[in-house]
């Protein structure tokens, strides 16, 4: 009877992954001919959604559009939601169902935040460049823009939002606040309130930008001497969210009976849950801790 069931789970799951792929490689299509027809457009923030708010954690973190290979990656998902079954059953089940889009949804925040330090490491040198060309006479526009061109990526990449923008029509201070808003940056956002300052009221706009590089250099700094000052607060954080987790290794490979005795009893497996629980509540609240440093 089990034999029949499986058969039929896996025609409807092999075809519905068929016809997701061809709604993703049609959508990616019709996505490409959109975006060859709004090249001549603005790239100014959109309004919020579900899918927005997707794209927008890709691009920030330099992945580039979901769209391009969704098709792909859902056939990828739902064939493995269902080995997963088939392996173990429907624990198998929930944990490829859950674990693929928390894994990515950790790597894109780990690479938004790598991609956004290089970003503020690299602003300074920008802001060095566009003050020089500013002192040789070039105008405030011209002089960004020319620091764009010459930086690297991913700073490059990042603010080729604004270039293309102020090449549109744009102002260059509304491209970029609008670039400041897309990757939610206080650095970003007081470069761009500089610009715009200096655009409605004028003034010596080389030195603006060096008072903002020397700001800048001491936030770093001052950052750098917060994190060594806060080292052994984070280790002593690790080593107590860490410990319980390293003590049920060691009993699984020493002695898996004296876990296993109390997971058999009715009062230990309470026990169990009950101290899972406290790890993750304290795990948590370390966690809060130290994003509080």
């Amino acid at each position: 009877m089990t034999g029949p069931i499986l058969i039929l789970i896996c025609v409807i799951l092999i075809g519905l992954s068929v016809r997701m792929f061809q709604n993703g490689i049609r959508k990616a299509e019709t996505d490409r001919v959109l975006e060859r027809l709004a090249e001549g457009q603005p790239l100014l923030n959109e309004v919020h959604s579900t899918w927005t708010g997707l794209e927008r954690m890709f691009l920030r973190a330099g992945l580039g559009k979901p769209t391009d290979n969704l098709g792909l990656w859902l056939t990828v998902w739902v064939l493995g939601v269902f080995l997963g079954f088939l392996v173990a059953s429907w624990f198998g089940l929930l944990l490829m169902a859950l674990l693929p889009p928390l894994v990515l949804r950790l790597y894109i925040a780990w690479r938004y935040q790598r991609r956004l330090k290089r970003m503020i490491e690299q602003l300074p040198q920008l802001l060095d460049h566009t003050v020089r060309s500013l002192k040789s006479g070039r105008t405030l526009a011209d002089a960004v823009l020319g620091a764009i061109e010459a930086t690297n990526d991913p700073l490059k990449q990042a603010m080729g939002r604004i270039k293309r923008n102020v090449q549109l029509g744009i102002s260059l201070p509304e491209a970029a606040n609008d670039f400041a808003e897309f990757y939610e940056q206080n650095e970003f956002r007081l470069f761009a309130l500089g610009l715009k300052v200096n655009h409605q009221y004028g003034g010596n706009a080389s030195e603006l930008l060096e008072n903002l590089i020397k700001m800048i250099r001491e936030r770093e700094q001052g950052a750098r001497q917060l994190r060594a000052m806060t080292g052994e607060t984070r280790i002593t954080a690790f080593v107590l969210g860490g410990l319980p987790i390293s003590m049920v290794g060691y009993f699984m490979l020493a002695n898996p009976e004296y876990l296993m005795t109390m997971w058999n009893d009715g009062t230990g497996r309470y026990l169990l849950f009950a101290a899972l629980a406290m790890q993750v509540l304290g795990c948590l609240a370390l966690w809060r801790m130290l994003r509080s440093i």
